[in-house]
């Protein structure tokens, strides 16, 4: 296959101890689902639900089945454990008792 038919992305997810970012390419054309199926960071973080996950290019979320340009960088959004404004909240309680 010629380069001219091939993408390069790079897909990326992140937890506190332990990051994964790998480079893959794949043929023009291809989702976001098709390259985080590609990268095997389903086999290495295995608690990814794939349906329910978020996923974002370049901190703009998407959806799983949105085309692919070269050069993207698909990221793999975890959970938050707390909403912003609750962590709003919890930062001006601990300023307010010190």
């Amino acid at each position: 296959m010629e380069n001219g038919l091939l993408l390069e992305v790079e897909v990326a997810y992140a937890l506190l101890e332990r990051q994964f970012l790998k480079a893959i390419k794949l043929e023009r054309g291809a989702t976001v689902r098709e390259a985080i199926v590609a990268s095997g960071v389903l086999s290495e973080f295995p608690q990814i639900d794939l349906e329910s996950v978020s996923v974002g290019i370049f901190s703009k979320r998407i959806t799983l089945d949105a085309p692919l340009s070269d050069g993207d960088r698909v990221e793999i959004y975890r959970p938050l454990l707390v909403s912003p404004t609750e962590a709003r909240r919890l930062r001006a309680r601990r300023k307010a008792k010190s």
